[in-house]
């Protein structure tokens, strides 16, 4: 009687050996933007002052006020095509993962006003960038950048 469960346990203790547990964790957590600032970990938002907007890095949309309500959008509205999102300051909301970032805007515009410079910020990717007959082209990095293509979006490139 002993030996049969001596061999029962090593029946058990073999085919529990040979099966793998897999756990899968479904963290919301999306890919920070080429224009987002470097060095943040798992950042659920940004702040951008210069457009009084945000980013919500985990569905990869900006929110914006807009015809009387907050919009959520993968692009930012036309009266911002022109603003360069590597160029401009992110005001990094490390300590807010709700879902209405705006519920704080009235503080975030006080304290971020328009052309607040924080500390100095790193991009996490760079934006591609050609000359061609004197002109600067930016090429279009993700769909995170606004700028559409190539066309309507160049300056001239002075030569020195």
């Amino acid at each position: 009687m002993k030996s049969l469960q001596l061999i029962a346990l090593g029946i058990i203790l073999f085919f529990s050996s040979s099966i793998q547990a897999q756990v899968s964790v479904n963290v919301n957590i999306g890919k920070p933007p080429a224009w987002g600032p470097a060095g943040y970990n798992a950042v659920d938002y940004y702040y951008l002052p210069d457009i009084e907007s945000y980013y919500d890095t985990r569905s990869s949309q900006f929110i914006y006020f807009g015809g009387g309500k907050w919009v959520r959008s993968r692009n930012l509205p036309s009266r911002y095509r022109n603003y360069d999102l590597y160029k401009g300051y992110k005001v990094v909301l490390k300590d807010y993962h709700g879902d209405k970032p705006y519920g704080h805007y009235k503080q975030h515009k006080i304290k971020y006003r328009k052309g607040y410079k924080g500390s100095p910020q790193r991009t996490i990717g760079s934006r591609k960038v050609f000359v061609q007959k004197n002109k600067t082209y930016y090429k279009k990095q993700d769909h995170h950048d606004n700028r559409k293509g190539y066309k309507g979006h160049q300056k001239d490139h002075k030569k020195h």
